[in-house]
């Protein structure tokens, strides 16, 4: 019989475990059960908070640039780089993770400090840049993102507006010629699980506006002020797929630096070197916190487990909770999942004790698949 060997890629538990600990956990209660098991980790993320981390997990090294945060002051973000390949995330600069508990600025937080994310990847030597979008706390449009590129966005009174999304509706004029010169030179790939338009019915403060604290007001503001800024700039971008991608930074990445909108999965698949890991192994474990309706449009597991399926390769699926029927999971590729709330149905408790309930999950896997 074929020796097993085993590659673990999910995503992180939000919450409770990174997508390391998730390997490691997995890794652990295998072993258990069969103790000389080939396994191959590769910590996984879909261009949303962890990005960084998975990308780092995969050997790119991890560098931090002192930014300005959402709400002006001063944070420390991280990206990776790896050669002339940088991976930036813009939860780590404007992320909603920034924010104290409770509070929230839907109309004035800045997207500035992913800006300056970039021209520190920039000045690190990166030709290509995968840029991570989701989990922002901010519905700029990207304009705080451009502004610290160089860019220049004034009032009728020829002053700066303000940071945020809210001031753009005092917006007279965009200029765009002070953008740093390096950008033309990148390959900049916006990297998101979000295809969402950038204003409307679908658009980014409709949907995604109510988490990062806005009223139904705020949400009408933030839309007609990016309408505004988007008939400046360039109204068909607008709608273009990913353009409301966190807050809109997708719309300035897409409309003004160049870049190229791309399933985030996909995208970190290829940076993470997830095709040869995928050719070593005879079983795939993917997962996140939440396997839901959600996981099936471009999540992490989904991925991973469609290009499984196209090689042939089995794959299951670890998660804290599951919300998905079997026929879902299976017209994903997912041969079986396991959730924790199946060990222990009290949320809390499942979340605290995510780590040791996740290796009793691993066991089971590695009873079922492994000494068949």
């Amino acid at each position: 019989m074929e020796t097993a060997r085993v590659l673990v890629a999910a995503d992180k538990f939000k919450g409770s475990l990174t997508a390391v600990q998730v390997a490691e956990r997995v890794t652990a209660g295998l072993r258990r059960v069969v103790p000389g098991v080939r396994v191959e980790t590769l910590p996984v993320a879909d261009g949303g908070d962890g990005t960084v981390a998975a990308a780092v997990a995969a050997g790119f090294e991890r560098r931090e640039a002192r930014v300005t945060g959402p709400l002006g002051d001063p944070v420390t973000a991280a990206y990776a780089l790896q050669g002339s390949t940088a991976v930036v995330e813009m939860a780590e600069a404007s992320g909603l993770q920034l924010l104290p508990d409770g509070v929230f600025a839907p109309l004035t937080a800045t997207t500035y400090g992913s800006g300056e994310l970039l021209r520190a990847a920039l000045e690190a030597g990166a030709t290509t840049i995968v840029f991570g979008v989701g989990g922002s706390a901010t519905t700029d449009g990207g304009a705080g993102m451009l502004a610290a590129l160089g860019a220049r966005f004034l009032g009728a009174d020829g002053k700066p507006v303000g940071p945020g999304g809210g001031p753009l509706a005092e917006l007279a004029e965009a200029d765009l010629s002070g953008l740093d010169p390096r950008l033309a030179d990148v390959d900049l790939v916006l990297a998101s699980d979000v295809d969402n338009p950038l204003t409307g019915p679908k658009g980014a403060p409709e949907v995604y506006g109510r988490q990062k604290g806005a009223s139904e007001e705020d949400i009408a503001v933030l839309d007609a002020a990016l309408t505004r800024f988007a008939s400046i700039l360039g109204p068909e971008t607008a709608a273009l797929p990913g353009a409301g991608a966190a807050g809109g930074i997708g719309y300035g990445a897409l409309v003004a630096l160049g870049a190229r909108f791309r399933p985030g999965i996909e995208v970190m698949l290829d940076v993470l070197g997830f095709a040869p890991a995928l050719s070593r192994a005879t079983l795939v474990i993917t997962g996140e916190g939440s396997l839901d309706e959600q996981t099936l449009h471009g999540k992490a597991p989904a991925g991973v487990a469609a290009a499984a399926r196209a090689a042939g390769i089995e794959v299951v699926a670890v998660c804290g909770r599951l919300a998905l029927p079997p026929q879902a999971l299976e017209q994903a590729g997912i041969r079986r999942a396991y959730a924790l709330a199946e060990l222990e149905p009290d949320p809390a408790v499942s979340m605290a004790q995510a780590g040791p309930l996740l290796e009793r999950a691993a066991e089971s896997i590695a009873r079922d698949f492994l000494l068949s």
